[in-house]
Parts: structure tokens; sequence; C-alpha cells
């Protein structure tokens, strides 16, 4: 069922050639309340009308006749996007499966490892991961006791140089080995999410491979966002949101596992029809099929609705056809992000988080500083406070965050991710295909609003 990608019929949209122009006028193809500004598209995505209509189409097949869907064609139609979506991020197709989303993936590589019985494993991640992840790998320690599996988290704190962060994890996994440990597994971010920043997760798979630590690559916020090329970075294990920046419903990711570690990825979660048991044969639900035993593990994970999964392939036609593909896509958005971020940052007075080289924001998401800062004890000075800056006692950050994002969603009909870092407050604002410069400039309006009423003592109310 491929279909084309057209766009839905309605008022006529500026193109520019054969391709749709981007910014605030597109947000008329995407299901979006008109009076909210999306500018956190980073965290939870949205699809285009066009996907949507595709979306429910596959949903509708499933209910026309269920059995002959799910059991014979609902398999077909994901090798179908599976295919698109190895072709995009540059991998064989029997490399990846579709889970829901990122976090699962996580839990799902890192609950089938075999935690070696000396005791000495060791689950290095950085202090920017993703919390749920970092509570996956707690559990582990939890479940099995710290005696047999261990986690060292290595602190950053931004800006920071892409071999800074390459030497802390080299020194990290040196600190494992003097402890007579094993550094065993490494997870990191391709762009973290707060900060919302870009991570050299290439060159980090690279020193993994070097030191022999298993690469589990978190991806969340990539594919659709930067380029990727997996057979080309080799990470052991990686893991992708297409629901974020591929313009896929929630929930939908991929899940990349190469050949030579598929035999340790033995169950999905939950374990389900595809497993195969080492000590007794099960009656088989699926048709035959001479698929690989990793690829057919993920095919049928009990029952629920993979239409998600499937329409990938029409949400990258779509991005392809009607946008002018991936490159086209990612030069707006980067573009956008770091002038918009400027300018947000110029009406503020504080600055975008970035590096010397300039890498931190090679994304879609940009981080800027707000006037706001915190002082943890008394007679502490603030580390930067200008004349005009509010100067706040520290344990305030968490209300005044908490007060700011409810002020935006009831009044201001926006959203931008809010997190205290270096002892000051920081937002987070993604580009977008249906956001121009005209967003961010409300964006800076809003954010100047709120830093005024919270300078005011507002928040305390």
């Amino acid at each position: 069922m491929a279909g084309d990608a057209s766009t839905p019929q309605g008022d006529a949209l500026p193109t520019r050639g054969k391709y749709l122009e981007f910014g605030g006028e597109l947000k008329k193809l995407f299901p979006q309340s008109q009076d909210w500004v999306n500018l956190n598209h980073g965290s939870y995505g949205t699809m285009p009308l066009a996907v949507r209509e595709k979306f429910r189409a596959y949903q509708d097949l499933s209910e026309a006749a269920p059995d002959k869907y799910i059991r014979y064609d609902q398999g077909l139609l994901i090798d179908e996007a599976r295919a698109a979506v190895s072709a995009l991020v540059r991998a064989p197709p029997d490399t990846l499966v579709f889970v829901t989303n990122a976090t699962e993936a996580v839990n799902t590589v890192l609950r089938n490892l075999q935690w070696n019985p000396d005791g000495k494993d060791v689950i290095l991640f950085f202090s920017t991961i993703y919390p749920a992840c970092a509570k996956a790998a707690d559990f582990l320690v939890d479940y099995f006791g710290p005696d047999r599996v261990s986690v060292h988290e290595i602190p950053l704190t931004y800006p920071l140089e892409d071999e800074d962060i390459l030497r802390l994890f080299r020194q990290a996994v040196a600190d494992v080995e003097r402890q007579g440990k094993r550094a065993r597994v490494c997870a990191f971010d391709v762009v973290s999410s707060n900060p919302g920043v870009v991570f050299p997760w290439v060159a980090l798979t690279e020193v993994c491979a070097e030191l022999g630590v298993l690469s589990l690559v978190d991806g969340a916020q990539g594919v659709g966002m930067v380029p990727l090329d997996l057979a080309a970075a080799d990470p052991d294990f990686f893991t992708s949101n297409c629901h974020k920046w591929l313009h896929s419903p929630r929930g939908c990711a991929l899940l990349y596992v190469p050949a030579r570690n598929q035999h340790l990825v033995t169950t999905t979660l939950a374990t389900s029809h595809g497993y195969v048991p080492r000590a007794a044969v099960r009656r088989e639900v699926l048709p035959p099929n001479a698929k690989p035993a990793f690829v057919r593990g993920f095919e049928l994970v009990a029952t629920k609705d993979r239409s998600q999964d499937i329409v990938t392939k029409d949400a990258i036609a779509w991005r392809r056809d009607a946008c002018g593909g991936e490159e086209r896509i990612m030069a707006y958005l980067w573009g956008l992000n770091k002038k918009g971020s400027e300018y947000v940052a110029g009406e503020l007075g504080t600055e975008v988080l970035e590096n010397g080289r300039g890498t931190l924001t090679n994304c879609a998401m940009g981080n800027v500083a707000l006037p706001i800062w915190f002082v943890k004890g008394e007679g502490e000075a603030d580390k930067g406070a200008k004349e005009g800056d509010v100067v706040l006692p520290g344990e305030d950050a968490g209300l005044v965050r908490q007060w700011i994002m409810e002020k935006m969603k009831d009044e201001y009909r926006t959203l931008m991710p809010l997190f205290e870092m270096g002892g000051r407050m920081w937002v987070r604002i993604s580009a977008q295909i249906y956001l121009d410069m005209k967003d961010y400039e409300y964006a800076a309006k809003v954010l100047k609003e709120l830093v005024a009423r919270v300078s005011n003592g507002e928040y305390k109310n």
C-alpha cells in the first residue's frame, strides 16, 4: 500500500519550485491546534496530515480482516518500512527492527545482556543521559545486586569540545579498570535531551571499539534531524525515535543491531512469539519465513497496533516528495535553530550554549540561557549574573521551572522545556519546518515577560 505522498486538499501553500516552502504557513499541514506555538517538537514530535491519512488507512486494513492482516500481511508491510528506514540510515535491512520508543530499545539491549558472574561488569553513561535510560541501568543494579553489575556516571559540564568528552570517557574507563572492574557497555546520545546538543557519538563509538566497550547509542534525537550512516559508524547497538524528527506517529523507533551482536538480543520486551527457547519446542503462531531470528523476533510482539511502524515509509516518502528530501529539511532546521536561538539570546541579553567549534548546535535544538541565576548557599556569589539579572535562592529552582512552564502552556499557548545548569536557568527551543523567525520572536517575547514576572516574585504565589 505505497500510495503517493501528496498534501491534503485545501488552501494553496507556498512552494519553492516543486517543493513546499518551509515556515509558518506549513502549520496548516499538521494536526496541531492552529493557536498552539509548538516550540518543543523535540519532546514528542508530530506527523503531517498526509501521513496521518496513511496511518489511519493501515489501521482500517487491520480492522477489515484482522486474521489475514496480522498473521500474513502485517509482517510484509513492516518489511517495506524497514527497507525504507534502512536506506535512510544506511544499514542493512536485516539489522533493523521497530520498537515503540528509544527507552524501550535501551531497556531491550540492557536486559538481554548477560552479566559476568565475577561481578566486574560496569555500565557507563554520561550525566546528560536521558533519565529513563539511567533508571534502566539502576534497575539492573537493583535486580542483580551491586556485587553483580554496577554503574559509573561520567559528569559533563557544558560547554565542552568534542575532544573533552572523549578524554573524559577514556579517563572513566581507566578509573573503572583501576578498581579491578570491567567497562562492559557505555550508553551515550546522538543529540542529548537536556541540554539539547550534538554529542560526538561517531568518535565515541570508535573509542569504545578500541577499548573493548560495547557502544549503546541512544539516538532518540537523531533520525530526521542529523545525518546517519550506521554502517560506517558501526555501533554495537543503536536506536532512534522515528516519531520525533521523521514525522512518524508516536510511538515508533528503530533498533539497529549488527549481525555480529544479534545473538545477544534474544527476546523482546515483553517476551513474545519470536522468542526461541533453548530447552523446549513451542507451537509457532507466525507463518514460516526465512527471515533472520532477530528480525523474526520483533515481527509479532503480542497484539498491538503496528501502523505507526508501517507508515514510516510513507513519512519518508512525504519528506522526499513534498519537502525535497532529508538534506533540504536538515538545512532549514539547522539554519533556523542557529539564527532563532541567537535572536532569542540577544533579546534576553544572554547567550546560546555553544563550544568553540560551533558543533553543539549542528542540529534542530538550541539552548538559550535565561537571565535567572540561583545561589545554593548563604553568602555564595552568583556565578556570572549581570546587572538586571534575576538572582534567586537555589532551593527555588524547581519551583521557578514548574511555574514558568505552567504559565507557558496556560497563558501563552506554547511550551519550551527548562533546565538548570551551571547555576542558571536554560530553555531548549526546537526548530521545525512549520516554524519560522516569527515563532522565535514570539518565544523571546514570552520568555522576557515570564522572567520579569519571576523577578517580581509572582512564582511564589
